[in-house]
């Protein structure tokens, strides 16, 4: 029994393509292992920005020989029929098919033996098929040649029972050398043996296992962190995201200029988060921190003095737009920026943002004047029309900031902000900022209840819409998050204990749309399938 080492040494992969690839390289091989008689097997991925790799332990060097039946058509099945299954199966006549028979009746039955063969020959013809098949969300060609990856594909390593595999790919030929970290150690590595794959990998500062990587950034992280009194913020989503950026990780801390601290909290985090990388920090008393840390790729030998100069000077001019746009957009109140929905598209068939801002205020009203049983109920009180009804005037507003528009993540967070500067309100703010949530089942749901009543209301909005104009999600594809919405207004209602009329919701959503919308989708057959949707 024999092992087997596979890499595909590439240009830098996306990070979260890497383990989805690792897990679909790691099926496609069992399949393979499976088709040939082989089950059980231990295989180990590994993915890093520029390789994918397999190890295959105790695998045998010859394929035993294997019987295979292939069911046909009955025996008094008409002569098309038998022609068909002969003609596929390389057959004149019926001499060579057995009669089975079974509860159903008597079967054609062809039975075939497949030789024991070389594992070794069976592998270097599964290679170049694997590879050439291999699919990636977005892959690409390069050179005058005609295979698709992820990135152009530079190396391939390929052994099995210590011994290169003879076979090649778009002229790539299979062989023993790998590379290790493209800075630290970029001279080519030779492969003797598949238990050496991951030590002579780390020899040459690159470490495969992704686990392995993404357990070392988070503990070295916090060790730093720890050294300055301050904890990371919680964000295993970036960890993961990091972890496929580099192969050598090297945490390193770095300093935000004190005259941003006054900026939004969620304005810092999304830009070090989101457009740099960086983990943001918490001091003991919960407050941001005015430090990060950056996941360099390298060690150098200032320990990393101009890796952490160079980025808090790309953090600082980021920073600095973001405080340019914070301090641009308060000069306007939300409310004088209502008419510039009517420039933004909601959905070509579905008319304006603004259009969805008055189908909203509709909503809101239908719940607090015609349905008043179903308040959403707080411990302390119930929601406050005149709150609800400028939530909802106003929950769409912040999408023509110039925060918003450079950093579209902070939608509904902006919003908040300026309501409450503005209009002296913080309950109004709260009720903008939350109207998106729950953002998933992670999520929580909008904290208060008039915040509940915005977001219920424009998730309706939003389903009544497409489901007027037919456009649905399917097993595979939900492009306007319509699962999320509906799942959304169902936590809304158990998690704030109500219950609602939804032939009535759903009506009252629908009623909004012009009458030539409804007119066109049937809006009674669009309410019964919107209805059935949600049961």
């Amino acid at each position: 029994m024999t092992d087997l080492i596979l890499e595909f040494y590439s240009e830098e992969i996306p990070a979260g393509m890497q383990a989805p690839a690792a897990a679909d390289l790691q099926k496609k091989v069992a399949d393979f292992l499976k088709s040939n008689g082989i089950e059980d097997v231990a295989l180990e991925t590994f993915c890093a920005p520029q390789r994918l790799a397999l190890l295959g332990r105790n695998l045998p060097v010859e394929l035993a020989e294997q019987r295979e039946e292939k069911k046909g058509p009955r025996v008094d099945a008409p002569e098309k029929a038998i022609e068909g299954f002969l003609k596929a199966n390389g057959l004149s006549n019926t001499d060579g098919l057995t009669v089975r028979e079974d509860p159903k009746g008597a079967f054609y039955v062809l039975e075939e033996v497949i030789p024991g063969r070389d594992f070794s020959a069976a592998l270097e013809d599964f290679i170049p098929e694997l590879v050439r098949g291999f699919s990636w969300p977005k892959s690409m060609r390069w050179g005058d040649g005609t295979l698709r990856w992820v990135r152009p594909l530079r190396a391939l390593l390929c052994m099995f029972n210590g011994q290169i595999l003879s076979c090649e790919v778009d002229g790539i030929k299979a062989g023993s050398t790998t590379f290790g970290h493209r800075f630290m150690a970029p001279d080519a590595l030779t492969i003797d043996k598949a238990d050496d794959y991951l030590s002579k990998l780390e020899q040459a500062y690159v470490l495969a296992d992704r686990a392995r990587r993404l357990a070392l950034i988070q503990e070295k992280a916090e060790a730093l962190a720890t050294d300055e009194g301050l904890v990371l913020v919680d964000d295993a989503g970036l960890l993961a995201e990091v972890a496929g950026l580099v192969e050598w990780p090297v945490p390193l801390m770095g300093q935000i200029d004190d005259e941003f601290m006054d900026v939004p909290e969620e304005v810092l985090v999304s830009v070090m988060r989101t457009h740099q990388k960086y983990l943001a920090l918490r001091d003991s008393e919960g407050q941001l921190a005015p430090r990060f840390i950056t996941i360099a790729n390298i060690e150098t030998a200032d320990k990393g003095a101009k890796i952490i100069a160079g980025n808090e000077r790309v953090l600082r001019a980021r920073l600095s737009d973001a405080r340019f746009f914070w301090d641009e957009d308060r000069k306007k109140n939300l409310s004088a920026r209502k008419p510039e929905l009517e420039k933004v598209t909601f959905h070509a068939k579905l008319g304006t943002v603004s259009d969805k801002t008055d189908r909203i205020e509709k909503l809101v009203a239908y719940f607090l004047e015609i349905e008043s049983s179903f308040s959403f109920e707080d411990l302390s009180q119930n929601a406050s029309d005149e709150v609800a009804s400028e939530a909802a005037a106003l929950c769409k507003a912040d999408l023509v900031t110039g925060m918003v528009y450079e950093f579209p993540e902070l939608q509904g967070i902006m919003g908040g902000y300026y309501a409450a500067l503005q209009l002296g309100d913080n309950k109004v703010g709260n009720a903008i900022r939350d109207h998106y949530k729950p953002l998933g089942p992670n999520d929580a749901i909008p904290a208060t209840s008039e915040g509940r009543l915005v977001a219920m209301a424009d998730k309706m909005d939003t389903l009544a819409g497409f489901w007027l104009i037919d456009e649905l999600p399917t097993g595979s594809k939900d492009p306007y998050a319509l699962r999320r919405a509906s799942l959304g207004i169902i936590r809304m209602l158990i998690e704030g204990g109500r219950r609602l009329n939804l032939d009535g919701f759903i009506h009252a959503a629908m009623q909004n749309y012009p009458a030539s919308l409804s007119a066109s989708s049937g809006d009674s057959s669009a309410s019964e399938r919107l209805r059935l949707f949600f049961i």
